[in-house]
Formats: C-alpha cells, sequence, structure tokens
C-alpha cells in the first residue's frame, strides 16, 4: 500500500512542478489505467490476483486513490503557502520623517513591496525610535533590525578606508559626490563593510561654512566654535576654528544658545534643519569642501536567506535609488539656498587668493589619512587618488 501511495504522490509532484495549474483530477483518472496496465503485463502490484479476489481488490484501491488524494492535496497547499508567504523586514533611520533622507527610503521600502508584487514588505522606523546613528551599522549585523540608514562618520575608525569620500576634496555637486561613493565601493569593495550587505551609499552636496557673523578670510574664522562632526572636526581645526562635536539634530539649538558660532554643512540645512533661522552668513569655501558618506544596509544572514530572483529585483530598486538620492540631494541644496536668500542670508565668495589658503590648509589632512592607511595596510593613496580623478573627470 505504502509503494502505491508513494508512486502517486511522486507522479503528482512531477505534474505539479510541471505545470502549478494542473488540475489533480486528472492525475487521479489516469492512475486506474496505469495500474491495469502493469497487471496485464504481468507486473506491479496486482500480478497474479485472481479473478475472484476483484471485487476486493478495487476497493482496496479506492481507498488508496483517496489516502493519495489527501496527501497530494497537503502536498499542493503547502506549495501554494510556502509561495503566498511573507517576508517581513524592519528598517531603522535615524532622521526625523519629514526629511527627504527619510521620505526617499520610506518610498524604497513601498517600491520593494511593489516590485516583489507583496511578497516584501519592509516596516519603516524613522527618527532613531528603533535604533539611534551610532549604533545602527552594528544593531543590522547583530540582527537587531534588517535594513539600516545612518552616516559612516558618526563610527569614526570604524570605517578608514571610506573616509576617503569625507575629506575636503573641493565637492561641488550631491550628486557627484553619490555617483563617487558608489564607484568607490565597487572599485575597492572594502572589507570593512564586509559583515552586511550594502544596499546603496550616497553622499550629501558640498559642506561648506555657515556662521552667525560673517567670514570672509582665514583670519575670521580663528577660534570660532565650529559644529561639526567626524572628519569635519578636522578641517574645522585646520582652518583656525574651535571643532565642537554634534549630531545635525543638535546643532539649531546650539547655534541658537551660542554652543557654536558656525556649521560647517551642506546648504540644504538651512532649510531642512531650519538653521536659517539661527546663522546670517555662508562663506563658499567650494575649493575646501567636503562631504559625508551615508550607508543603507541589511543583515547580512537575511540578505542570504532571500529567494535569488527577490535579490535580483532589490538590486534595481538600489541602482535607482542611487540616481534619486544623488539628484535629490542638490534639489535640496538649491531649495536651501533660496530658502536662505528669502531669509535675508549673506553669501561669501571667497578671491582666488584666499581660496587658494583655505586649500593649502586643509591639505594635510588627505596626507594624514594616505599615511594613517598606509599604517593600517589599506591602500588609501590608491582611494584618494580614485576619487580626486573622478571628481576632476565629472565636475564642472
Amino acid at each position: 500500500m505504502s509503494y502505491v501511495v508513494e508512486e502517486i504522490v511522486l507522479d503528482l509532484r512531477e505534474n505539479i512542478e510541471q505545470n502549478p495549474a494542473v488540475d489533480v483530477r486528472h492525475v487521479f483518472e489516469k492512475r486506474p489505467m496505469k495500474m491495469q496496465e502493469k497487471a496485464n503485463s504481468g507486473n506491479g502490484v496486482f500480478h497474479n490476483i485472481q479473478e475472484e479476489e476483484g471485487a476486493m481488490k478495487r476497493h482496496w484501491v479506492k481507498k488508496v486513490l483517496v489516502l493519495a488524494f489527501v496527501v497530494a492535496v497537503g502536498f499542493v497547499c503547502a506549495q501554494a503557502y510556502a509561495q503566498d508567504k511573507v517576508i517581513s523586514l524592519n528598517y531603522a533611520h535615524f532622521m526625523p520623517a519629514p526629511t527627504m533622507q527619510a521620505q526617499l527610503s520610506d518610498q524604497w521600502c513601498k517600491e520593494v513591496e511593489k516590485v516583489t508584487n507583496g511578497k516584501v514588505k519592509v516596516t519603516f522606523y524613522p527618527g532613531g525610535t528603533l535604533s539611534t546613528a551610532p549604533q545602527i551599522y552594528d544593531g543590522i549585523v547583530k540582527g537587531i533590525a534588517d535594513v539600516g540608514f545612518s552616516i559612516f562618520s558618526y563610527t569614526r575608525g570604524r570605517f578608514p578606508l571610506t573616509e576617503v569620500v569625507d575629506l575636503p576634496l573641493g565637492y561641488k555637486s550631491g550628486y557627484v559626490a553619490t555617483k563617487l561613493i558608489n564607484e568607490y565601493f565597487k572599485k575597492f569593495n572594502p572589507k570593512e563593510m564586509d559583515d552586511a550587505k550594502v544596499m546603496y551609499l550616497h553622499a550629501h552636496g558640498p559642506g561648506i561654512l555657515v556662521t552667525k557673523t560673517p567670514v570672509e578670510k582665514l583670519d575670521d574664522l580663528k577660534g570660532m566654535k565650529i559644529r561639526s562632526t567626524g572628519l569635519s572636526g578636522k578641517i574645522a581645526a585646520a582652518l583656525g576654528g574651535a571643532p565642537v562635536g554634534m549630531p545635525i539634530t543638535e546643532a539649531y539649538d546650539a547655534l541658537n544658545r551660542g554652543v557654536a558660532e558656525g556649521i560647517l554643512t551642506p546648504v540644504e540645512a538651512l532649510k531642512q534643519w531650519k538653521l536659517a533661522e539661527v546663522t546670517k552668513c555662508v562663506t563658499e569655501n567650494y575649493g575646501s569642501a567636503y562631504s559625508v558618506g551615508f550607508f543603507i544596509v541589511m543583515n547580512k544572514d537575511k540578505w542570504n536567506s532571500l529567494p535569488s530572483d527577490i535579490q535580483k529585483a532589490i538590486e534595481k530598486v538600489n541602482e535607482q535609488w542611487i540616481e534619486k538620492t544623488g539628484k535629490a540631494w542638490d534639489e535640496i541644496d538649491k531649495e536651501g539656498k533660496e530658502f536662505a536668500l528669502g531669509k535675508g542670508m549673506k553669501f561669501i565668495p571667497l578671491s582666488k587668493q584666499e581660496e587658494v589658503r583655505w586649500n593649502e590648509r586643509v591639505k594635510p589632512i588627505l596626507d594624514d589619512y594616505v599615511k594613517d592607511m598606509k599604517a593600517k595596510n589599506l591602500p588609501g593613496e590608491e582611494a584618494l587618488k580614485f576619487a580626486q580623478d573622478y571628481l576632476k573627470a565629472n565636475q564642472k
């Protein structure tokens, strides 16, 4: 009996795999004919069955077929359940929901659900509700969250080679900075990110000086308290300022209370973080402008557990979001400048002579990066040259 059940189930499985929409009744309709063929040929389970036992055997066959049908239905239901099961992911993001960065990330979640036909659902947690900015990367590695968004420089020393993107390389565009960091990742594939699956990276527009009082030359900046974070703290010090470390979420209050007198930041922050309400001037030091690298990563085990078709669909969304995010950085920089001008802020271009002075002041930071990477046996010199050559070829 077990032999017949197994044979029928295997037959059903073969038919279902060849055509998931097959009507299983057709398969059962063929089973008596197959059994009879075996009986006529002298083989199979009905070999040497006497005529007088026919009625009893036919009754037995019906029971076997009913049992096989039940098994087959269970098999089909299990397959359908596996196909329909929704994969749930959670996404940790430290920026408030109204920001461009959070809105784009929320749209990424919706797009992933769309392109996977609802097989993947991503629940979005903005504003640090699931994890704080400095803890997000390690939280992803440990599986506290499945997907996470944060800034490399919030954990200084954790991503040494990637600090090349944060150097004062003279950025002029967030789109170009975003393209650069992704091209850098493709070329160098830094081991410092091996413990997570990188979705995509991006970098903000030119980080320049915003202050409460005018800064037209280096002497005006001497001793000024400048809010900065990560590598931008070194830039502030190199230019003669006094770095004050804090996340961007605390910058408004610090400037308002005088804890900081200026900030190194992209212009978009004048509107998005309302810094135009507590500052008055922007020094356009584009020759020494820096950027900051952002990451969106997924827990590696979670990524590896996804079916290959789901992975491919997400990878396509990631490529689209590199473009979307890079362009968005430039757009909100434009909006930030318009907002600041509307508030009466003054934009101060540096003279050519003064710009040379600023550039010379920050050059040792580039040299220190190369030395530090060499001490760590990392290709810092190659990474720096790659970044500089990329900007030269792609920036106007």
